[in-house]
């Protein structure tokens, strides 16, 4: 298993951030390589990737989720095997930090070479400065889940 730790400040509160966060279907909209999420039910969702042409789907439990402070998950089947956390902590009442966590098992020697070479923490990093840029852009969350899992 390889680990990812990045972590962003964004400058809206903790609770626009992470209500904005619980909106797993606009997740294509900052994150490169996520075509589609669907939420399946409060704790299941449905993933299709698709990064330098390899196409994964898979779907996504969520283990634990605790308004204005953590969202986390791991993979219940297909083909990609990951699990991670999102915390949320607030920095200033118009300021959060953001920290994500993740443990992925690379598959083949694509992946591996990808993982080897930094690319899954580009990829985090990358994700993470798009939420930012979305997130301040908007000023406001598109909706929000409040339930506690």
């Amino acid at each position: 298993m390889s680990q990812v730790e990045e972590s962003i400040e964004v400058r809206v509160p903790v609770r626009t951030a992470y209500d904005q966060w619980t909106q797993f279907e606009s997740f294509p909209e900052f994150m490169d390589g996520v075509e589609r999420i669907e939420q399946r039910t409060d704790t299941l969702t449905h993933w299709v990737t698709n990064v330098d042409g390899v196409r994964r789907e898979f779907d996504a439990e969520i283990t634990e989720q605790i308004p204005d402070e953590r969202v986390a998950w791991t993979t219940v089947n297909g083909e990609a095997r990951q699990a991670g956390a999102v915390t949320f902590h607030r920095i200033q009442d118009d300021t959060t930090k953001i920290m994500l966590q993740m443990d992925f098992d690379p598959s083949g020697v694509t992946e591996t070479v990808a993982d080897k070479l930094g690319f899954v923490k580009r990829q985090v990093s990358g994700d993470l400065r798009r939420f930012k840029e979305f997130i301040e852009a908007r000023g406001t969350q598109t909706g929000a889940w409040r339930g506690q899992v």
